[in-house]
């Protein structure tokens, strides 16, 4: 399951970030790590961004980002 499948209110655990050196280097800066949860508290009305909750503070993201950062 991809991130951007997740429903708002849900939680997920991060398994695996598949995207190019360069985003996979930023995500990770941001705390999206393998085997951090996190849990999706908005999306926006189109499905463009999603808001996130992890390691304590939100966090904005792409949908096409989201799209893909596997979790379980």
């Amino acid at each position: 399951m991809k991130l951007n499948e997740v429903k708002v209110g849900e939680q997920a655990i991060i398994k695996k970030i598949g995207t190019d050196a360069s985003m996979k280097k930023k995500l990770m800066d941001m705390g999206l790590t393998k085997n951090t949860e996190v849990v999706v508290r908005k999306v926006a009305p189109l499905g463009d961004p999603i808001e996130l909750t992890v390691r304590g503070y939100e966090l904005t993201i792409r949908k096409a980002d989201a799209a893909q950062i596997e979790v379980a």
